[in-house]
């Protein structure tokens, strides 16, 4: 039994059911489609705050360009989406038929080379991995092995995010500019906007982060984790005690990248579309504030920062379209002036104590109680 307790303290099992409970049984029950539909969206941007809470909470490095590889793995699924949407038959009105209608307009007569490997699913699969990895392998390897790291990576990572940015929207012929890749329906004949096919790709959603949670624990209970923390600290003495810590903080960087690639690429199945206003540097502070809000150190906690962000962010802007920027900020402001570890802050600082407590007071009171009972005569 001890064993066991230990077990489910060590890798955070109980929170991690609770959660998991509350995604795939409660909100399911509770909400109507439309609102399970938008919980499946939110939910895609929590891949991003996980890794974040990996690269930032427990590796010491801001990277404020995550949305980039957010953007980079939507795309990667977008363009098999719209490759199928695009079949000659449905595209016979146009001068070049079987390609995408945005390189039509833009007078292309043929689809681009870099295109043919998104007609295949699994390659595209792939893609969705192994191109936001490839790319913060290549930022991370040219950071980290000359140890650029604090204030400046945050900035290079920036810059990278509007870099991305200015690229998609300049190359309207080959990515739909800055309008995106819409008119996203089906997966392989499968039509991805009914009733059924919302809720199989939410429990998808809810899979894939479960999965993600886990797999991230597992490596910061290892020695890796240990070695995260460690050379957040004290970073000079890792060094020395001849460990690589470039490597470590690319294994990280690459890791979050490829997590924020599988929630782009779910954000593109469950919404129907992607575009630039995802991949620049607003949305990258954005999933900053996912992450500073939930606890950077909690990737439970930054799943529920990220639910509440974006339902406070929905909420306020259909109650108050006029203020809700304003309502917004000084929520961000508030939550992280007084919690300023989140909500997993709140719960590990205030509530376990508060709770440690009432259970101490209730198993006191009994024994006091018969105490008195056997001093009467």
């Amino acid at each position: 039994m001890n064993d066991i307790k230990a077990l489910i303290k060590r890798y955070q099992l109980a929170s991690l059911l609770l959660l998991t409970v509350l995604l795939a049984v409660v909100f399911p029950l509770t909400l109507d489609i439309f609102r399970l539909n938008l919980v499946g969206k939110y939910l895609t941007y929590a891949f991003v705050a996980i890794g974040l809470v990996m690269v930032w909470g427990y590796g010491g490095v801001l990277s404020l360009g995550q949305g980039v590889f957010f953007g980079l793995g939507g795309y990667a699924m977008a363009m098999f989406l719209k490759l199928e949407a695009s079949d000659p038959i449905s595209t016979k009105i146009q001068s070049t038929p079987g390609i995408p209608d945005f390189m039509d307009w833009n007078q292309l007569t043929e689809l681009p080379a870099f295109w043919l490997p998104f007609k295949s699913l699994p390659l595209t699969l792939i893609a969705v991995v192994a191109v936001p990895s490839l790319l913060a392998w290549i930022v991370s390897y040219a950071m980290f092995k000359r140890r650029v790291g604090g204030v400046y990576f945050a900035i290079i990572t920036q810059a990278v995010a509007l870099i991305v940015t200015v690229l998609i929207i300049g190359q309207q012929g080959y990515t739909g500019g800055v309008n995106g890749m819409t008119d996203l329906k089906t997966v392989l004949g499968w039509d991805t906007r009914t009733d059924s096919a919302k809720y199989i790709l939410y429990y998808i959603c809810v899979a894939l982060l479960i999965a993600s949670i886990v797999l991230c624990r597992w490596i910061q209970t290892g020695k890796a984790g240990t070695l995260l923390l460690a050379m957040r600290d004290k970073e000079d003495r890792v060094r020395f005690s001849g460990y690589d810590v470039a490597n470590f903080r690319i294994f990280t960087f690459c890791l979050a990248a490829a997590l924020s690639g599988i929630g782009g690429a779910l954000f593109s199945l469950q919404v129907g579309f992607m575009s630039p206003s995802f991949v620049g540097i607003v949305p990258s502070i954005e999933m900053i504030i996912y992450a500073a809000v939930g606890g950077r150190m909690s990737l439970v906690g930054a799943v529920y920062g990220t639910l509440l962000v974006n339902a406070g962010k929905t909420f306020f802007s259909e109650s108050f379209p006029d203020l809700w920027l304003f309502l917004m900020a000084a929520m961000f402001i508030g939550v992280t002036m007084a919690f300023p570890m989140g909500l997993a802050g709140v719960w590990v600082d205030h509530v376990v104590p508060w709770w440690n407590k009432c259970r101490q007071a209730a198993t006191r009171h009994p024994r006091t109680t018969s105490l008195n009972q056997k001093a009467k005569p």
